[in-house]
């Protein structure tokens, strides 16, 4: 399990198999935002589930990119309801080139998505095109709960929850089980890798909120981010939930005024340091951890095969970027 092996068996799956040339300015964009770079995370760990459960990974191959494709059109579109100008230090699709080439780009990198899994024959097609389609139509539900949140008074934590569970851990639970369902892994080991990505997911994305936060100013962005966005964070819910009245109505109004950004940013975090809303999140984080690692026992897998799952989520959650 060479998580680099299955990295550079996708990219040269990918470079062979992506670029189609006329309309020219449908398919420069979607080479474009392909080749953006990118953990590569979610095809990885198609190709790593299939070697799991002892499958040929070439198997795996048209699944990892269709996932990438998908999660690739879900970034085009996100970054036009965003207005966002980059996309991994790159002018995104929309400002490269226009919005309607983002939109039309866009639509047409979720159907080649949806086609590559035609590769695949009967049950198992049906199986993946199956949970492909339920995963699509929760991250445009997550999608829409995270653009409500931005006008909501107040956002209880079990929502935010849910918000990124199913804007980006159903992903993650989707790649281990597509790779599952190829490889013919029981329904109990297909149903459990998908928990095992689920609960590894949502402690991925609740690290990422930490580090937004609280990480080495070499983390890859501006720290402090998302109070300047003044999103409604793990961190946020629970200093409000926790505050004195007058904290509260502090946050409240720093969070919907325009500040200057560092000071901002260092009003906000005395408030989250001062009711210890950084060692809740770190517990939060452990307990879906903790919960992903109990899925890996429950797994038909060898305990070799185990233990290397296990190390893998762990370099995942112990990461500084």
């Amino acid at each position: 399990m060479n998580i680099e092996n299955y990295r550079e068996a996708f990219l040269n799956f990918m470079t062979k198999n992506l670029s189609k040339s006329e309309p020219k300015n449908l398919y420069e964009p979607i080479d474009y935002i392909m080749s953006l770079g990118g953990k590569r995370m979610r095809p990885i760990l198609v190709l790593m589930s299939c070697d799991l459960f002892g499958g040929d990974i070439s198997e795996g191959l048209e699944a990892a990119l269709s996932i990438e494709m998908f999660h690739n059109f879900t970034l085009i579109h996100d970054d036009i309801m965003d207005s966002a100008d980059l996309r991994r230090g790159k002018v995104t699709v929309h400002k490269k080139w226009d919005l309607n080439t983002g939109i039309l780009s866009g639509d047409a990198l979720m159907i080649q998505s949806n086609q590559r899994l035609e590769y695949y024959d009967g049950k198992t097609f049906k199986a993946l095109i199956t949970l492909y389609n339920k995963t699509a139509l929760e991250v445009c539900e997550g999608q829409q709960l995270d653009i409500d949140f931005e006008t909501m008074p107040k956002v209880e934590l079990d929502e935010y929850l849910k918000m990124i569970s199913y804007k980006t851990a159903v992903l993650v639970g989707a790649s281990l089980k597509m790779g599952a369902i190829i490889c013919k892994a029981s329904l109990e080991d297909q149903n459990g890798i998908y928990n095992f990505g689920l609960n590894l997911g949502l402690a991925f994305q609740l690290q990422d909120d930490y580090l937004d936060t609280f990480g080495a100013q070499d983390f890859g962005k501006k720290i402090g981010g998302d109070i300047i966005e003044s999103k409604k964070t793990f961190l946020y819910i629970k200093a409000l939930e926790l505050a004195d009245s007058k904290d509260k109505e502090h946050l409240l109004h720093l969070y919907g005024n325009t500040y200057d950004e560092d000071k901002k940013i260092a009003e906000v975090k005395s408030i989250f340091l001062k009711y210890g809303v950084a060692e809740l999140l770190l517990a939060e984080i452990e307990k879906f951890t903790i919960k992903a690692l109990a899925d890996i026992d429950a797994l038909s897998l060898n305990q070799s095969k185990q233990e290397l799952l296990k190390d893998f989520a762990m370099s995942l959650m112990t990461r500084k970027t």
